[in-house]
């Protein structure tokens, strides 16, 4: 897959709404699927300081760690803090800006285009349900694969409840506010099983935290 693929999403989220709610730290926000259906956007926990289900995320972060779609950047700044080489990867100008104010650093990049120590990250980061961006799990995986070190690891949240689907979605402010639409996933803890086998990722371990779901896979 190459960066081309991604475009239309990498362009529907530095539009506002969604650049706008990073912007002010508030939603409300949604990601709207063609039928209606709404997935709120937890902006507000996003923006604030790590809680304790990202703390259990952290405490698994080894050597260099990559956030993938890091947004505002909690986590890569929470891991500077600890002393870990971090760098967050984010499509939107506004999320790179409040890493880098927070104290993390962090590149406006897609994940599929060229990214530094690509095959030496410890650890890869597919937190708030970046495991949708592209909205091809399977190629997002083999990607993460090419970026992480022989035996390093990958730390993905997941949905609570069993599912696998694609589609197309918008940045939804609740208000009237649309983004242009652009493919997205969504995956339960068995979905992404088997995606990860055949992407070559194994070993996997899961755990819940505060109503969330995760799964740590290594390479």
């Amino acid at each position: 897959m190459t960066a081309q693929l991604t475009e239309p999403a990498a362009r529907a989220w530095r539009a506002d709404p969604y650049s706008e709610a990073l912007r002010t730290g508030q939603g409300p926000l949604f990601l709207r699927r063609s039928d209606g259906w709404l997935l709120p956007l937890e902006v507000e926990r996003w923006c604030a300081e790590p809680d304790s289900a990202d703390a259990t995320v952290l405490s698994r972060c080894d050597g260099p760690v990559l956030d993938i779609g890091c947004g505002p950047g909690r986590l890569v700044a929470a891991l500077a803090r600890r002393g870990h080489l971090a760098l967050g990867v984010d499509v939107t100008p506004e999320a790179v800006t409040r890493t880098v104010r927070a104290g993390g650093s962090a590149l406006c990049r897609s994940v599929f285009d060229p990214l530094p120590s690509e095959g030496r990250w410890g650890t890869v980061l597919l937190i708030d349900g970046n495991i949708g961006i592209g909205g091809d799990p399977g190629a997002l995986l083999r990607r993460a694969a090419q970026l992480a070190a022989p035996g390093g690891s990958l730390l993905v949240e997941v949905a609570t409840v069993d599912v696998d689907e694609r589609v197309d979605v918008r940045v939804d402010d609740g208000h009237g506010r649309r983004g242009a639409p652009f493919p997205w996933a969504r995956l339960g803890t068995r979905a992404l099983r088997v995606e990860a086998a055949d992407a070559g990722w194994s070993r996997a371990v899961t755990w819940h935290a505060e109503g969330r779901a995760f799964v740590q896979l290594r390479r």
